[in-house]
């Protein structure tokens, strides 16, 4: 048995996404920077990748910036606007949220430390839910550019995105969101949204790995921090992955065209995947939002149980699943979202995160079911007993 129930860390790479990305990886294979015949043929491929991931998000061409990877999309937005902001209005102040991936946090906090930015970080509830009355309530002038990410990666919580967005526009304060866990599985349309600037990653939506986009609004101030070179119109240097862009594209379309209908089937296994587990593991109880999460997204703590333990026995039961953020899984410490939810300790230890994705059948539920439960019981009572 093996069920794969980490979705929200890494998806694998579409047969249709391979076929698309071979030939760049032979025939194409040229500098799309270069004049000759075969440059021209890899350049092409990376303009209707672009034509294709912009025609999704109801943005412009020019507006696409590729990269390395979300964490490097969060990184490219949050100091390229804040030093452009800076260097144009002398604003100096960031604003962001305790829950958002370290991409974000890490970098906001770096601003901070090293680069004379002020930092505001705005409080979730229990949730991981953001009031936009709270955003709205520290917008002014010397705000640089706001970050509030679109669906939390531990615990799926759906954040109100447009209209924080909307209350940043009529500021005229840049706002990103890192979507990186919501591409593919939310609709996306940059002006509903009204972001100005977004992030995404391909392995997030079937595509492969090291490959991710900017969305960068045309007249948003950015400086470039990857220097170097004249690629992406001077706001990324590096000659592009061509193989990666191109299935990226082709993993995207795919993933819009199915959307609808296989998030609904997930959300019916999610459902099953939260109630019953409720029931059947005595101190289970769900993190995140109830109503106000992604489909494919069930997230718990687990009285009693640490998560290593929980997740080195359900790997031996043929069941894949993780405690978090895969960025931070293997430190073994409690989750900065649980946390900044108001999570205690003893309860945040016991994080346990099932993502579904294309691969999972109510049969495999059914195992998960089953096996869960008895593997809880089995560590507690692995357990010493307090004197």
């Amino acid at each position: 048995m093996n069920i794969y129930l980490d979705h929200s860390a890494t998806t694998p790479v579409r047969a249709e996404v391979v076929e698309a990305m071979l030939p760049y990886l032979g025939e194409f294979y040229g500098n799309p920077s270069s004049i000759h015949r075969t440059g021209r043929k890899a350049h092409a491929g990376l303009d209707a990748a672009r034509r294709t991931i912009a025609q999704i998000l109801g943005a412009k061409t020019g507006e696409i910036i590729f990269t390395g990877c979300g964490s490097e999309s969060d990184n490219a937005a949050l100091r390229g606007i804040a030093l452009a902001r800076r260097e144009q209005s002398g604003a100096n102040r960031i604003v962001t949220t305790p829950v958002e991936h370290k991409a974000v946090l890490e970098t906001a906090i770096d601003l901070r430390d090293h680069y004379g930015f002020e930092l505001t970080i705005l409080p979730v509830d229990g949730d991981g839910q953001l009031d936009p009355t709270a955003v709205e309530a520290v917008l002014d002038d010397d705000v640089a550019v706001v970050s509030v990410m679109h669906a939390n990666n531990e615990v799926g919580t759906i954040l109100p995105i447009g209209e924080i967005g909307a209350l940043c526009r009529v500021r005229r304060i840049p706002f990103h969101t890192d979507a990186v866990q919501a591409v593919g599985r939310l609709p996306i349309h940059v002006d509903e949204l009204q972001v100005d600037a977004l992030s995404a990653t391909a392995h997030k939506f079937y595509g492969p790995k090291g490959v991710g986009f900017l969305y960068l609004r045309q007249g948003t101030p950015f400086h470039s921090v990857l220097t170097g070179g004249s690629h992406e119109n001077s706001r990324r240097a590096g000659t592009e992955n061509v193989p990666g862009i191109v299935a990226m594209a082709k993993a995207l379309a795919l993933a819009e065209a199915e959307r609808e209908a296989e998030m609904a089937r997930l959300q019916i296994l999610r459902d099953r995947l939260i109630g019953d587990i409720l029931k059947a593991v005595d101190g289970a109880q769900l993190t995140g939002s109830p109503n106000h999460r992604l489909a494919n997204h069930a997230s718990f703590v687990v009285d009693g149980v640490e998560a290593e333990g929980m997740l080195i026995a359900l790997d031996l039961a043929g069941i894949a699943a993780s405690s978090g953020s895969a960025c931070t899984s293997a430190a073994q410490q409690p989750s900065h979202v649980l946390e900044a939810m108001g999570v205690p300790s003893r309860l945040a230890v016991g994080g346990l995160r099932l993502s579904l994705g294309r691969s999972n059948t109510p049969e495999q539920i059914d195992y998960v079911l089953e096996k869960l439960p008895r593997i809880v019981a089995q560590i507690r009572g692995m357990m010493p007993v307090a004197l």
